[in-house]
């Protein structure tokens, strides 16, 4: 198989991202993290930027010893100086030059002829040479760059010295076959390609860095350059991540393989989030919080049988324990009962059908299900007996200095019971409802606790009443629900429902 280097470029053109600028410790951590992903060669930023950089690039270059260490510049001599004084300790250092090769740069930003660029970049590599025999060539905006002249500059570079030859998408504005064509064009046109790595770096203005890198591995290349979750200038940079795993996953058709250790990608990602506290999306590939989240119950059954039904990598390969089985309104019985046999809990069909409705419902108020909610949802399960009573709906009117008025609506079997009344409060209006709907007047509500089961705001509260009927015996009811008016209700309910379950 063909091996892909990993060029990581999140510590310089990661960096440039508004945000997501790092102090020196934070560099030299993520650094370390880098060489134990196992990528080829990290640009440790651009030295001539600011002193901080230069030191930056200088202490990274001297604690990092598996993988080069590169150092952006300028085709100038104090740019390469820079960059070698920073690198120079590395165990394999890289001077990194560039220069522009389109129309537009070359008039509106350099302000230089082609033929002023050739003998530029012809000097320039050489010098850079003299320092180091690790020379990396970019032609900046190479996407939007004559075919010719492109190929010319390359040639030139080739024969000043240069190893790697890195092709930019510099704006994002190629396509993927497009990009396949150029790195097949230059490799038909630039005099000893032969002899050094073909590089990519490709930006996503239009949302396709990932597919332009990957087309030009399919084309040829050798280097891809990247950064973790895809940080950087405007749209940010091809994805490390989704380039490895897309490879990964997928050697039948890309016949090649890097040296990444895949199992550190997601600590990765996470370090790099939490040191610039820009956060992951959740639908972000490979790493985000959803990438191996089910929800859909029919998703859920299939992965529970076999993972690969809606799984094309396993989360282990990238560093996640686990897929996790999302628990919500879409959400089957397959993945409840395998929540609760998790829990510790194994339920008959019939408890679990009945756990399941009740699941539902609390679904469709509450976006998140926790474990907290499912256990309590299992503790507070009870089997309807024949005529107990169903709330199928109340409405509550309460207010300072206006009547406190509650509309109650029951099933008693066949039977739907509707009732208002007012009362001290709301609850005591519901209750007043109910008793007076089922003739059950001498009841009395002897206590009344509230307690959230669960947290944040959409929390589960669960109620409890005690109940005293007419003979002395006291019952308890328990309710829950995101609503603490209908968790009482419910609890009111259960307790009458208990009390005429004992009187049958």
């Amino acid at each position: 198989m063909k091996r892909i280097r990993i060029f990581d470029t999140t510590l310089r053109d990661g960096e440039q991202s508004p945000g997501c600028s790092m102090n020196l410790s934070e560099k030299i951590e993520m650094a370390r993290q880098l060489e134990a992903l196992g990528v080829d060669v990290i640009e440790a930023g651009f030295a001539i930027a600011s002193p901080m950089d230069h030191k930056s690039v200088k202490t990274i270059a001297a604690a990092v010893t598996n993988c080069t260490v590169a150092s952006l510049a300028r085709c100038t001599k104090g740019d390469i100086d820079a960059a070698w004084d920073a690198v120079k300790e590395a165990k394999h250092p890289r001077i990194h030059v560039f220069l522009a090769t389109s129309d537009i740069h070359m008039e509106y930003k350099l302000k230089m002829t082609r033929e002023q660029v050739l003998q530029r970049i012809s000097e320039m590599v050489a010098y850079a040479k003299s320092f180091c025999e690790d020379i990396e060539f970019s032609a900046e905006d190479a996407s939007r760059s004559d075919h010719a002249f492109l190929a010319q500059c390359y040639t030139n570079a080739v024969a000043a010295g240069a190893t790697t030859l890195n092709v930019p998408d510099t704006v994002g504005y190629s396509t993927p076959q497009e990009m396949a064509d150029l790195i097949t064009y230059l490799k038909e046109h630039v005099a000893g390609i032969e002899n050094t790595d073909i590089s990519v770096h490709c930006h996503d203005d239009l949302g396709m860095a990932v597919a332009n890198t990957l087309a030009c591995i399919k084309a040829g290349a050798t280097q891809v350059e990247c950064t973790v979750n895809g940080i950087g200038e405007r749209a940010g940079n091809a994805s490390l991540e989704e380039i490895v795993m897309a490879i990964h996953t997928r050697r039948d058709f890309y016949d090649a393989e890097t040296g990444i250790n895949t199992r550190q990608i997601y600590r990765s990602s996470k370090l790099l989030s939490n040191i610039t506290g820009v956060p992951i999306p959740p639908s972000k590939a490979i790493v985000g919080a959803n990438a191996f989240a089910h929800e859909s119950g029919i998703h859920q059954h299939g992965v529970i049988s076999n993972a690969q039904t809606y799984e094309i990598m396993s989360s282990t390969d990238v560093g996640i324990p686990q897929n996790t089985m999302v628990l919500g309104k879409h959400s089957g019985k397959h993945a409840l009962r395998e929540k609760l046999i998790s829990m510790g809990y194994e339920l008959d069909d019939e408890a679990l059908e009945a756990v399941f409705t009740r699941f539902k419902d609390l679904a469709d108020k509450k976006k998140n299900i926790t474990g907290s909610d499912i256990e309590a949802l299992v503790l507070h399960r009870r089997n309807a007996f024949i005529g107990s009573c169903k709330l199928l709906g109340h409405v509550v009117n309460t207010g300072h200095g206006v009547p406190n008025t509650s509309y109650i609506k029951l099933q008693r079997g066949d039977e739907v019971l509707e009732n208002v009344a007012i009362g001290s409060g709301p609850l005591d209006a519901s209750f007043q409802a109910i008793n007076q709907m089922l003739g059950l007047e001498d009841v009395r509500l002897e206590s009344f606790s509230l307690n959230a089961v669960t947290d944040g705001e959409d929390a589960v509260g669960e109620a409890v009443v005690k109940l005293e009927a007419k003979d002395g015996e006291t019952y308890t009811g328990t309710g829950l629900s995101t609503d603490i008016i209908e968790s009482s209700i419910r609890a009111y309910v259960n307790g009458i429902n208990k009390m005429m379950e004992a009187a049958n």
